[in-house]
């Protein structure tokens, strides 16, 4: 990885509608190597997918819950269990088994309160849950999909 790919990676999550054209351009590449360059990254897995991004507002899903689970079940059917009850709910945008105190954290998206109550009652018609706490964002002060690409060896 040199530093023409690590520019390419920022641009492409910038924008990941850029022209080949233009992205050559701006790393200073002519338009075949460059696009040799993007699916070398593809082809590594550095690039999983391009994708757009919706403005949750303007999708009605403007409350951002975070929730907190901590279990007493700790056998891989339970989690196994748990997981497929949380890939079935697309309110559900990110979901991580935690070190510490918590041993679970989800991130929902849902339109106000009531949506988020009705998904934790699917959540919890699913799943035997011990404790959950939910906080509620009151403003996202930063948020972003781009990773630093500094780290990339």
């Amino acid at each position: 990885m040199d530093e023409i790919d690590r520019k390419l990676l920022t641009l492409i999550q910038e924008d990941s509608t850029r022209s080949i054209s233009d992205i050559a351009e701006r790393v200073g590449l002519t338009n075949t190597p460059c696009w040799r360059r993007l699916q070398n990254l593809e082809d590594q897995g550095v690039i999983r997918k391009r994708v757009a991004l919706l403005n949750p507002d303007k999708m009605n899903l403007s409350t951002t819950a975070f929730v907190a689970v901590k279990t007493n079940q700790h056998s891989q059917a339970w989690l196994d269990g748990f997981a497929r009850a949380v890939k079935d709910i697309p309110e559900v945008m990110e979901f991580y088994r935690m070190s510490g105190e918590t041993d679970y954290l989800m991130r929902i998206v849902v339109p106000d309160i009531a949506g988020y109550d009705i998904v934790y009652k699917r959540l919890i018609e699913k799943v035997d849950l011990a404790d959950v706490t939910s906080s509620f964002a009151m403003e996202q002060i930063k948020y972003t999909t781009a990773l630093p690409v500094s780290y990339v060896k």
